[in-house]
């Protein structure tokens, strides 16, 4: 039993977590990225997400006092950003947080961390994809007068859908631009985000014309509560904030570079997304969200507040763009923790190919592409949304433990990024987490405690034998 618990909590080494970086079966990934394009890779894979498609939904919990759902959920995400800035500059690897709980709290840990992950990632990119139809099928009505049949745009038992084949195209458009390589991804990333910048400014500037203060009052209807309830939906408008710590084996200066990036990402999602939400409850009295009916609902704002229908064609094509740009990060943020993983032994080979000409995990991001487009070809938006949120605190909690733990075992490695305030930030960190995650729903607890059920015996199953690190000990 002794012999048994030591492999399960062996921690990886650090210096080696790290002198694996890049390396894979059959080549290794390219250095390209710059800070800017790691910055805007983060901003990518968050902005856009909650407010282009969970906003709707939030605002029939909080009322008006959806901005601060907002604020709270963004102090929620910053002491585990300036968590993840530490760790990230000190081990710059792809498995982000999975890595990061390998060399500080052991295998087992690091393992429940890469499958809360994969709820993460994966189950992100199948929310984000079910929204984009929406949206799509918006712009088309104003533009053209063209409508999508509602077997096609929505999920079996939401509105009448049968499988929803729009958020099946979106993934597929998103592992094309992938396979094409990193370099590719990043550049068409940084487009993606200046483009819904943009159109985010512009929401503002239109919305703010038909502001009303009288729509804030009361500002907070459901009380505290409501609040909470809604920051713990609104929490998943913050994942992919962390997406530049994927990232670390492709960085061209990562120790200096990955630390900037999430810190920077998340501040300037967050001052969108106030601003944005701010607007919206401004311009649209609150009763007036429907989760049922508005997730495209930053478009029927504008349209509102124009009195035509310009102004939500311009919204809904950048909505279009937005998700897209969501759905390509957070996809590829999927397929470099996998990477990581499979490089472990903790899930099979095939996992860590790397395309000698093409530099990228081929079979990884094929196989990740199938189980997306199946989730959000047949799972409704909410359902996907809050299981997303728990894995993600769940993770985030345990980066928060590991700077603690890191902090006490390797005092001596180089930290290009200290954690302010230590070790006060990673257990207000710890705290917070544990907060947001009481408010979500008790079916969401219970798909999580499934989840995690099922992770833990598929680890004693196929990883704990294959392990690379317990194989070097036997």
């Amino acid at each position: 039993m002794a012999s048994v618990a030591h492999r399960l909590f062996r921690t990886k080494p650090a210096d080696e977590i790290v002198a694996e970086g890049g390396h894979g079966e059959g080549g290794e990934l390219r250095r390209t990225m710059t800070l800017w394009q790691l910055t805007l890779f983060s901003v990518g894979a968050t902005l856009g997400t909650g407010i282009f498609v969970i906003l709707g939904q939030a605002v029939p919990k909080a009322g008006p006092a959806v901005v601060a759902a907002f604020v709270l959920a963004a102090i929620t995400a910053l002491f585990s950003a300036l968590s993840y800035a530490e760790l990230a500059g000190t081990i710059p690897v792809s498995g982000s947080s999975y890595s990061y709980a390998y060399a500080t709290l052991g295998e087992l840990v690091a393992w429940v961390c890469g499958w809360c992950l994969m709820l993460e990632y994966a189950v992100s990119v199948a929310a984000v994809a079910v929204g984009w139809g929406e949206y799509l099928n918006h712009f088309l009505q104003d533009l053209f007068g063209w409508e999508l049949p509602a077997s096609i745009i929505h999920s079996p038992g939401d509105q009448g859908g049968v499988i929803n084949l729009t958020a099946i195209l979106i993934v597929v458009l998103a592992t094309w631009l992938l396979l094409r390589g990193a370099s590719e991804s990043a550049t068409a990333n940084v487009i993606f985000v200046m483009i819904k910048i943009a159109v985010l400014v512009f929401f503002c500037v239109v919305a703010f014309t038909a502001f009303n203060t009288g729509n804030l009052a009361p500002f907070a209807p459901m009380g505290v509560a409501g609040i909470t309830a809604a920051a713990s939906q609104v929490f998943f408008s913050y994942i992919g904030f962390d997406a530049a710590s994927t990232a670390g084996e492709e960085a061209r200066n990562p120790k200096r570079d990955l630390p900037l990036a999430i810190i920077l990402s998340l501040v300037i999602v967050t001052i969108v997304y106030v601003a944005v939400a701010l607007a919206a409850v401004g311009a649209m009295p609150w009763q007036q969200f429907d989760p049922n009916t508005t997730e495209a609902s930053l478009a029927l704002i504008a349209d509102l507040a124009t009195g035509s229908t310009w102004a939500g064609i311009i919204i809904s094509f950048g909505a279009v763009i937005a998700i897209a740009s969501v759905v390509l990060t957070v996809l590829y943020g999927q397929t470099r923790i996998l990477f990581a993983m499979s490089r472990d032994g903790l899930i099979p080979k095939i996992f860590e190919k790397v395309n000698p000409r093409r530099q990228v995990p081929v079979a990884n991001t094929l196989i990740v592409a199938v189980f997306v487009s199946v989730l959000a070809g047949l799972i409704p938006l909410g359902q996907l949304a809050e299981a997303t949120s728990i894995g993600t605190l769940f993770a985030f909690a345990i980066v928060n433990v590991g700077v603690l733990v890191l902090r006490r075992t390797r005092p001596d490695l180089p930290r290009s990024f200290r954690t302010p305030f230590f070790p006060i930030t990673p257990i207000l960190g710890v705290i917070f987490c544990v907060i947001v995650m009481l408010g979500l729903a008790g079916v969401t607890w219970l798909a999580f405690a499934i989840w995690m059920l099922v992770g833990l015996l598929a680890y004693f199953l196929y990883g704990y034998h294959h392990s690379r690190l317990n194989r070097s000990v036997r």
